[in-house]
């Protein structure tokens, strides 16, 4: 078994750092209600996130029910997973169950189509405590993280991991010296998961550990875009840059796209007319790299890619929110409102039984008049959610208000069946007591005269 499963906390006391995080955690589970908000943990990976909530309900003596994205979360799936979970009570013994939905910003794709929605009721109808952890806060919908209280946590500190790295080396009976501890809480940047993999990397097969052993199994760690385009605003070098290039794990494509999306932070227009000339220069040779397969143009088109618009840059800095090429945004939207159409389509197609190209090429029109005539009714007699109505509508605003309304009216009608089905509970009689009702007929002395029996429909045999 790897450490980090080996040697992963039991309890909340045993965490490393975000102490404070820690201690809202512990509160919010000794004061929860079923009018408490879930907990929405944020941060980057290996930090403890998902450790906080295991040993979160390992303290608490909660059953756990995780949800992560390996599944396919599905509305059905979380529904009948998560949902069930957060209203029904545990089976175990324990005194409440841990809903825990894990990387809960990674709701993407037709696979997970309605997982958010399905999380949002979740959330609404929940008798038992939830959690959810996410990388990056912001992945969430806005209507999703305005239902949760958020819980950030932050890199952990080397001068925090060197004492877990001690005591790993002692569980193991691990010679290793104080700089190789030190090298490689210094190299996993905050990531206790790395930190641990490191170690145990580098001990595989040794007794003893030392500074030289330590460097040759130390996490890959690649540069950022984030810091590559950051540098190329600053003073770096022109070493320093085409470094930073080879680092990061993407193609020179791709950072060219990133540095395109960036060059307006350029403050004059005689720099920035520079900065694409440099970029329609490289553009080129990664057209030649293409056409002609010849990879090595690869450098020259990053070569002046970034050396042009670094100098055209002057090394003023970059003093904006660094943000992703605003094509990639539209190509998202589009892939978006496609896989709403494709969803769509298919259930109009299942339930009047055509294909959906036939649907698509001869019934879309009258449909899309039909629902725009009667949107409500519509909705409710297909089951439409707010991003399928809107798709013939093409109003979100008044999509969303009519699924508000819809959504009302479901609630008042439970509302008025929850008396209903009380009163039958109330007045249903177990079955032993509606025998001893029923009244008895006292059995005749004589037979009852028993009716013949009716006269079936000649036939032709019935002349022989």
């Amino acid at each position: 078994m790897d450490w980090v499963e080996k040697y992963r906390p039991a309890h909340l006391a045993d965490l490393i750092g975000n102490k404070t995080a820690v201690l809202q955690i512990a509160e919010w589970a000794k004061n929860w209600t079923t009018k408490s908000r879930p907990l929405l943990i944020y941060g980057k990976p290996g930090i403890g996130k998902t450790s906080t909530a295991y040993a979160l309900a390992n303290d608490m003596n909660w059953e756990v029910v995780e949800l992560n994205a390996s599944d396919q979360r599905t509305a059905a799936v979380i529904e009948r997973i998560a949902g069930g979970g957060s209203v029904t009570a545990s089976l175990t013994g324990s005194s409440r169950k841990l809903i825990v939905l894990d990387e809960a910003d990674n709701l993407q794709g037709t696979s997970d189509r309605g997982g958010a929605k399905a999380i949002i009721e979740c959330i609404k109808n929940a008798r038992q405590p939830m959690i959810l952890i996410a990388n990056d806060l912001y992945g969430l919908s806005p209507e999703l993280r305005a239902r949760c209280e958020p819980v950030q946590y932050k890199a952990v500190p080397a001068r925090s991991i060197a004492p877990r790295l001690k005591y790993l080396c002692a569980a193991e009976k691990l010679r290793c010296s104080e700089a190789a501890i030190h090298a490689i809480a210094e190299s996993a940047e905050g990531d206790i998961r790395s930190a641990v993999n490191m170690l145990y990397a580098s001990a595989i097969g040794r007794e003893d550990l030392t500074d030289a052993q330590v460097h040759t199994s130390q996490k890959d760690e690649r540069i950022s875009i984030f810091s590559l385009i950051t540098a190329l605003f600053g003073r770096a070098s022109d070493d320093e840059l085409l470094r930073l290039s080879y680092d990061v794990n993407d193609t020179p494509e791709t950072i060219e796209q990133w540095v395109e999306g960036n060059v307006h932070h350029i403050p004059d227009e005689p720099s920035v007319d520079r900065a694409y000339q440099s970029l329609s220069r490289a553009d080129e040779y990664l057209g030649y790299t293409y056409r002609r397969q010849y990879h090595t143009l690869w450098r020259y088109a990053t070569a002046i890619m970034l050396l042009g618009v670094a100098d055209a840059a002057g090394g003023r800095g970059i003093h904006a929110r660094i943000m992703p090429p605003e094509r990639w945004q539209k190509m998202s939207t589009a892939k978006k409102q496609k896989a709403i159409r494709t969803v769509t389509l298919n259930r109009i197609a299942g339930m009047i039984h055509v294909p959906q190209s036939t649907l698509r090429e001869n019934y879309l029109g009258t449909i899309s008049l039909l629902v725009v005539n009667d949107p409500a009714g519509y909705a409710r007699r297909m089951a439409f959610d707010t991003d399928q109505l809107n798709f013939f509508l093409n109003d979100k605003t008044r999509a969303t208000e009519i699924m508000k309304v819809i959504s009302q009216e479901e609630k008042a009608r439970a509302k008025e069946q929850e008396p209903l089905k009380k009163s039958k509970k109330e007045n249903a009689q177990p079955l032993e007591n509606v025998q001893e009702t029923l009244p008895v007929t006292p059995p005749a002395d004589e037979p009852v005269d028993k009716k013949s029996p009716a006269k079936t429909q000649s036939t032709l045999f019935d002349g022989f």
